[in-house]
C-alpha cells in the first residue's frame, strides 16, 4: 500500500487512511515508526472492523524531522518509539497530542499557553527494568517490538551511564552462570548524582529463601557501584498494586537517598519514585511554586516527592499514599507538619477529606487516572485549587470532565518531558475555581 501519514498518535503510531470507498472516507491505519507528512509504502498486518494495521517496508517521501536512530536496538526493541525523530520535533508531537485528547476527550481548548520542559534526551532514566532468562542461554533485556519475546540488549542509551556499566556487569555474572535461573526481571535503582544503585531482582514463586540470599549477595557484588540488593518472590508488575511483592532477602542498604534541590529522599526497594534524574527538580517546582495556606493534601504521595515541599509553604499537609513500602518511606521523609495517611484515594475520600478545608489538593495518579468516583469526590470538595500531575493524556482528559463540571478551570498547563525518545508524555495541570 502506498500511503500518507496524516499525524502521529498516543502510543507512537503514525496515522494514515485506505482509500475512500462508497461508505465514506477511508479505514484509519495505524503504522509505527513513521512522521507525519511521510509518505510510505507499507504491509497491510492485520485489519479489524474499524481499523487497520500496517508495517511500513519504505519510505517513499521523507519527513525532514527525520533522523537517524541512535540506539541500535531501536525498531526491534519496545521500549522507545521516536528516535528516528529530532528530539525537538518529539516536543512538538506530544504537545499536539495532549492538546488534541484534551479537545477530543474533555472538549476542552487550553485556554492558556502550554509550557514545555525540555528534558536531556539520552541517559535520563534513573530507573531501568529488564527481563531475564538464564537458560539455556543467559539474556538479560526487554520485550521486542510488539511481542512479549525477550530481545537481548547489552546497552541502553536512554538509561544512566551507570546503569549501564551495571547492565555490562550483569551479562558478565550470567555469562559466567553466577545468575540463577529462577530469575524473571532485574530492576536497577540509581541515585540523583548516579554514583550509587540498588539492584532488585524478582524471582519466581518457588525460590527458596536460602538460593534468594544468595542471589543478593551476588547482585552486591556486581559492581562497585551497588550499595545494595532485595530479592522479590513474584514479579515487578506486582508493584503497580498496593502490596509490594514479598522480600524474600537482602544484601547491603535496603534504600537510596536520592537528593534533590530541596530535599533529600529515602527510596527504598520496591517503592516508587519519579524515574527522570535531570527533571526531578523541574516537575517539583510546577507543581508547588507559588502556593501557600493552611492545608494541603497530596493524594497518591509515594515516598513524598511533593509533600515535603509543599510542608514548607503550607501549616498542615496531609499526604495519602495506599503502597506499603512507599508509605514507610513517607513517613520517614516527612517533617512533623505533614500528616500521613495510609490507604487507597477512594477510601480516604470516602471516609476523611469531606470533613477537610483544604487550600490545596495534589493529585498524582497512576496511569489509570483518578477515575469517575474519585474525579467526582474531589469535584465535590470545597477546594479552590486542584493540581493534576499526569502520565497519561486520555485518562487526564477524561477525568477532566467531572472537575470542569464541578466549576474548575485550567489556569495554566504544563507539558514536563520525564520520557524522550518515546511517546509516553507527563503533564500538570493548575485547576482553580
Amino acid at each position: 500500500m502506498d500511503l500518507r501519514i496524516e499525524k502521529l498518535i498516543y502510543g507512537g503510531d503514525g496515522l494514515a487512511r485506505l482509500p475512500a470507498d462508497d461508505h465514506g472516507r477511508g479505514k484509519a491505519v495505524f503504522l509505527p515508526f513513521v512522521l507525519a507528512g511521510e509518505r510510505v509504502d507499507a504491509r497491510l498486518t492485520g485489519e479489524k472492523p474499524g481499523f487497520a494495521r500496517a508495517t511500513p517496508t519504505e519510505i517513499l517521501e521523507t519527513s525532514p524531522h527525520r533522523i537517524e536512530a541512535r540506539c541500535p536496538y531501536f525498531r526491534a526493541c519496545g521500549g522507545c518509539q521516536y528516535q528516528h525523530s529530532s528530539y525537538s520535533h518529539q516536543l512538538d508531537v506530544k504537545a499536539s497530542i495532549l492538546r488534541e485528547n484534551l479537545r477530543r476527550i474533555a472538549k476542552v481548548d487550553l485556554p492558556s499557553e502550554l509550557r514545555v520542559h525540555p528534558s536531556p534526551p539520552w541517559n535520563y532514566r534513573n530507573r531501568t527494568r529488564l527481563r531475564v532468562r538464564v537458560q539455556p542461554a543467559f539474556e538479560l533485556g526487554y520485550f521486542k517490538f510488539g511481542s512479549h519475546e525477550l530481545l537481548a540488549v547489552e546497552e541502553c542509551p536512554i538509561s544512566s551511564p551507570t546503569i549501564n556499566k551495571a547492565i555490562q556487569s550483569l551479562w558478565q555474572a550470567g555469562r559466567g552462570g553466577a545468575l540463577d535461573p529462577e530469575i524473571r526481571e532485574i530492576e536497577l535503582f540509581a541515585d540523583a548524582e548516579d554514583q550509587h544503585l540498588l539492584i532488585e531482582a524478582f524471582c519466581s514463586r518457588d525460590v527458596q529463601p536460602s538460593r534468594a540470599a544468595q542471589l543478593a549477595e551476588v547482585l552486591l557484588k556486581t559492581l562497585a557501584e551497588v550499595v545494595g540488593a532485595t530479592v522479590f518472590r513474584g514479579t515487578a508488575d506486582a508493584g503497580k498494586s498496593n502490596a509490594v511483592p514479598e522480600i524474600l532477602a537482602q544484601a547491603g542498604a535496603s534504600d537510596l537517598s536520592y537528593k534533590t534541590a530541596g530535599p533529600a529522599y529515602r527510596v527504598s526497594a520496591g517503592s516508587f519514585f519519579q524515574t527522570n534524574r535531570f527533571q526531578t527538580d523541574e516537575l517539583v517546582g510546577i507543581v508547588t511554586a507559588g502556593v501557600s495556606g493552611r492545608t494541603a493534601i497530596d493524594l497518591y504521595a509515594g515516598v513524598g516527592l511533593f509533600s515535603v515541599v509543599l510542608s514548607r509553604e503550607f501549616e498542615r499537609v496531609v499526604a495519602v499514599e495506599a503502597s506499603q513500602q512507599s508509605h514507610a518511606d513517607l513517613v520517614y521523609n516527612s517533617p512533623a507538619n505533614v500528616k500521613t495517611v495510609r490507604s487507597t484515594v477512594d477510601q480516604y475520600l470516602k471516609n476523611a477529606a469531606g470533613r477537610q478545608r483544604a487550600d490545596l489538593i495534589v493529585v498524582d495518579p497512576p496511569r489509570g487516572g483518578l477515575g469517575e468516583g474519585v474525579a467526582k469526590s474531589l469535584a465535590a470538595l470545597e477546594t479552590s485549587r486542584l493540581t493534576y500531575v499526569s502520565c497519561d493524556p486520555a485518562t487526564l482528559a477524561r477525568d477532566l470532565a467531572p472537575l470542569l463540571a464541578g466549576g474548575y478551570h485550567i489556569e495554566e498547563a504544563h507539558l514536563v518531558d520525564l520520557f524522550p525518545q518515546t511517546f509516553h508524555l507527563e503533564s500538570v495541570l493548575h485547576l482553580v475555581r
